[in-house]
């Protein structure tokens, strides 16, 4: 182990200067590229699946919804959207402790843990016959899938550099938008299979997505590292290229590897932190909006329930192709607030016209320019949170945070389509719109806030200040990406 750590010493020496410099790939070892390339190979294809069915299991309700949910439960008024509220209290409370697990006690047990538990909650929706045990297993889910998506984007940021994440998150919500289009095509299936053994067909939507959560994510688990320098698929040059992979960017990913509270002080203290928050939480109202009730919003167009169904797999499909192509163009020209200016203008459109018209053909259309708007936003965004925020144990804090604040707009978003506001629902979709037009300003305003920290910390280099006694992102050797 002396030699190899002394040959990638040779090959990977410790740089000073910024991240980005730190990342460049003139300092990467072939060991490091091998590492990288196994992670790409390993890694990703796994939080994909744990990520795609731990949506199937979250959204399906919308799919359920449209074929015998709720008679079979004797809901009445608003008990459905009350139902669909009540995934997020758990949700929006327990996202800071999962993330922070993560980091203490490894990806593969937290993430396993969490996988058992939605999983026996969506079994559970297939056999609720009251409204108080579908609020139970609702409830349940939100408590087990909370730490989910952040943690799998905290897992990103501590083994990719700040130039290569926005592609690997892209993962992770393309993964969404797969589950989007496998949930119509499942729920497609068993609507056309009717009921069977006793059980209605949209209790076997349940049944079988959460057999799939089962079975397909206790193997894929089996994927997940314990941390980036000890992962098992690495040979002992590429764990020790790893480690000093780790030692360099020790400015983004922060010397000191022990929790302080001042790294919650940190992070939740931030005001790009906290303006980031209040971004993706106002373009999240119309995210969860839109991802729960899709298959009744496409209804409400003309179309029946069970076109309905189906014709949310292509609206997801594209939205898929979208996230990839525009996350591997933000990483490849390292520009992060243009990107998403640009992408809230499809969603307005869309919303725009289903608010305008009431053509059936029309509605559909906009719900492609939807999908490939609002998801994609989230994706560049979360990218940009974590490439500006150090050390890991304030990232660890600051993405849950951003996300916990996020989730919140579940409980608007729940309840933004209504059954009183059928089949056009043009109030849900004008609140939806409004709220993609202030997510814009708050990009802006962010973007304005990390470029003056950096010209700030610009004008301190060149008078010839080596310090500003600051640590973590505010230190001066860190470098916003705008």
């Amino acid at each position: 182990m002396g030699s190899v750590r002394h040959s990638l010493e040779k090959e990977a020496a410790p740089s000073v200067g910024s991240v980005q410099n730190a990342e460049s790939a003139a300092l990467m070892s072939e060991h490091e590229k091998r590492a990288l390339r196994k992670f790409d190979i390993f890694l990703l294809p796994a939080i994909l699946l744990l990520i795609l069915l731990a949506w199937l299991d979250r959204t399906n309700i919308g799919n359920a919804k449209i074929f015998g949910l709720e008679k079979s439960l004797g809901l009445k008024g608003n008990q459905f959207n009350n139902i669909s509220t009540l995934f997020f209290p758990f949700y929006i409370l327990l996202d800071v402790p999962w993330v922070v697990a993560v980091k203490r006690f490894g990806a593969s047990r937290v993430l396993c843990i969490s996988m058992i538990g939605f999983t026996a909650a969506t079994l559970g929706m297939g056999f609720c016959h009251t409204y108080a045990q579908a609020i139970g297993c609702r409830l349940v889910l939100g408590a087990f899938e909370a730490g989910l998506l952040p943690a799998t984007i905290f897992i990103i940021s501590t083994i990719w550099d700040q130039n290569s994440q926005g592609k690997r998150i892209a993962v992770v919500y393309i993964a969404t938008a797969i589950s989007g289009a496998f949930g119509g095509l499942i729920a497609y299936g068993t609507q056309v299979g009717g009921d069977r053994n006793g059980l209605e067909a949209w209790r076997w939507l349940f049944i079988i997505e959460g057999t799939l959560s089962g079975g397909v994510g206790l193997l894929m688990l089996l994927f997940l590292p314990t941390s980036a320098e000890k992962a098992w698929f690495l040979n002992a040059s590429e764990q020790e290229a790893m480690r000093l992979r780790a030692e360099r960017t020790a400015i983004y990913k922060g010397e000191d590897q022990t929790f302080r509270w001042s790294y919650f002080a940190m992070a939740v203290f931030d005001p790009f932190v906290v303006i980031a928050a209040i971004t993706l939480f106002t373009h999240s109202i119309a995210v969860l909006g839109y991802s729960i009730f899709l298959p009744t919003i496409i209804r409400g167009f003309g179309y029946t329930a069970l076109q309905a169904n189906y014709l949310t797999i292509p609206v997801y499909i594209f939205g898929a192709v979208v996230i990839g192509t525009v996350a591997f163009l933000s990483d490849r020209f390292k520009k992060r607030a243009l990107f998403l200016c640009m992408l809230v203008v499809p969603g307005i459109l869309g919303y725009a016209i289903v608010v305008g018209t009431a053509n059936k053909v029309a509605g559909y259309i906009a719900m492609f320019l939807c999908a490939g708007g609002m998801a994609t936003f989230s994706v560049i965004f979360l990218a940009w949170v974590s490439n500006n925020v150090s050390p890991e144990y304030k990232r660890s804090v600051a993405l849950p945070f951003v996300l916990t604040i996020t989730n919140c707009s579940g409980l608007i978003g729940s309840q933004l389509y209504i059954a009183r506001d059928a089949p056009r629902y043009v109030m849900g979709n004008a609140v939806s719109m409004g709220c993609e037009i202030v997510a814009v300003f708050g990009v802006a305003v962010i973007f304005w806030l990390l470029r003056r920290r950096n010209a700030q910390k610009e004008k301190l280099r060149a008078e010839g200040a080596t310090t500003n006694g600051l640590e973590g992102d505010k230190a001066l050797g860190f470098t916003y990406l705008l």
